[in-house]
């Protein structure tokens, strides 16, 4: 098991987390027709609104409830109940994310009492939904905000005390974790449409945040993504899936509601991983594998064969949120690989991190990565494009990874999972490898009687190389 070490300085340098407020708006955004709103100030907002942009390359539908001096000490619920008016007379949103920032946290704005109040000032606009969850923006990351925010959504929209388990036989709920892109999650659907089965996935980044365009010129609201309305049938499904550990409690809470059976993944990554994701589905839809995976394993296990020389030993450093650095460092030490560094920005799973194979585990930032990986000589770094400064110094190449990727076009739409997805990791890390000549070859030998039989003074004659060098020259 893992060591855990704590952070030990007072302050971050070169940041690695993405903050909760952020998590959460990302869950919400693969809800169809949705309108995350941040109760804070402009600034928690715009720069959100600025990574969101800037990785996804896609306009992103954010709102602010826009709190000043003032209005934080006096009057923050009038704030909010007057931005849920706005958004919901002018956009007509299916949903309103709400999600609180460290700024309105340290307030203490109890936001479900306020929506409460909403609602009994407004009972027009019943028809709207309503989710709220506290992310303070000084706790947790990406991940956990996320997990609260579809923990949330669970448990404002499904039904309690459902008791109508099967009734649709073809339908698997998936509780899709932020370890996910959008890329993987359009993968996921179609390897369960494969087995003749009908996906609802909770949130679908692949349907709203896959790069698409549409008819519509202009739309305030997210496109795509999960109807409000299937969250309604999640208690009719034969079975739900569970991608992510940070999902786990979610989970836990859709069980409790719909006594629906749940199957539980840390990853999605690897040859292992995903023969279980594949045996599950059989048992569910009680028909064999379709024939296109067993061709796709063997390209993987082929994969495997030719990229071992070059990932046997290699030394890997890694930063990102839980999930994500457990998925990879369980993929890579699995095909020979060495995880020598792996930093988390937040302990935000208890149990999960231990599980990590590697001695250590630091929970710190990207300094910490970089003179972690110094020290253990890695040769290649895994991250986001915040890593790519410290791969400079540090001369080592570095994949791409994560949240956000501001310097990559297309980093949101590719696939991880799956063998496919696999099969590309091997060879996109094989290849970095390779390019990093410094990282991998051994220095030729040269005698020390090299230079006497090269020069063409010695002994009195010139030698054959350098005669036939001299006349091409001349």
């Amino acid at each position: 098991m893992a060591d855990i070490l704590k952070r030990n300085k007072a302050l971050s340098v070169s940041p690695l987390k993405s903050s909760q407020p952020m998590g959460a708006t990302l869950a919400f955004l693969g809800i169809q027709n949705a309108m995350p709103l941040l109760h804070g100030s402009q600034g928690c907002t715009a720069f959100g609104k600025v990574f969101f942009v800037r990785h996804f390359r896609e306009p992103i539908p954010l709102q602010t409830t826009a709190l000043d001096q003032v209005g934080t000490i006096m009057t923050p619920d009038t704030n909010l109940i007057e931005a849920l008016k706005t958004i919901t007379e002018k956009s007509k949103p299916a949903l309103i994310g709400l999600a609180t920032t460290g700024l309105s946290e340290t307030q203490g704005t109890d936001i479900r009492g306020v929506v409460k109040q909403f609602r009994n000032e407004y009972p027009e606009h019943a028809q709207v939904q309503i989710v709220a969850v506290n992310t303070p923006d000084y706790a947790g990351c990406l991940e956990s905000g996320y997990a609260h925010a579809v923990q949330a959504c669970i448990e404002t929209l499904v039904p309690a005390d459902q008791t109508q388990v099967g009734k649709r036989p073809r339908q698997v709920n998936i509780l899709a974790g932020s370890l996910l892109t959008p890329g993987d999650a359009e993968s996921l659907k179609e390897t369960v449409a494969a087995f003749g089965l009908r996906a609802v996935m909770i949130p679908d980044l692949g349907d709203s945040l896959d790069g698409h365009v549409t008819a519509e010129k202009f739309n305030p609201l997210t496109l795509g993504g999960t109807p409000v309305s299937e969250f309604a049938t999640l208690g009719q499904a034969a079975a739900t899936l569970v991608i992510g550990h940070a999902l786990f409690h979610a989970a836990d809470l859709l069980q409790q509601r719909t006594a629906v059976p749940n199957y539980r993944f840390d990853s999605l990554l690897g040859l292992a991983a995903f023969d279980r994701l594949l045996m599950t589905l059989q048992t569910i839809a009680g028909t064999p594998v379709p024939s296109q995976f067993t061709r796709q394993r063997a390209q993987l296990q082929d994969a495997m064969l030719d990229t071992h020389f070059m990932l046997g030993q290699a030394r890997i450093a890694i930063a990102a949120d839980p999930d994500e650095v457990y998925s990879f460092s369980q993929f890579l030490v699995s095909v020979g690989a060495e995880i020598v560094a792996a930093v988390v920005p937040s302990q935000v799973h208890h149990g999960m991190l231990e599980q990590i194979p590697t001695a250590q585990v630091k929970i710190g930032d990207l300094q910490d990565l970089e003179q972690r990986a110094r020290a253990a000589h890695a040769q290649l770094l895994i991250g986001n494009s915040h890593c790519v400064e410290a791969a400079q110094r540090l001369g080592v190449p570095v994949l791409r990874a994560s949240f956000p990727q501001y310097d990559y076009v297309g980093g949101y739409s590719r696939c991880w999972i799956g063998y496919r997805g696999t099969r590309q990791l091997l060879f996109d890390v094989a290849n970095l490898l390779l390019g990093n000549h410094a990282a991998h070859e051994i220095a030729p030998y040269r005698s020390r009687y090299a230079q006497k039989i090269d020069d063409p003074k010695e002994n009195g004659h010139v030698h054959p190389a350098t005669s036939a060098d001299s006349c091409l020259r001349h």
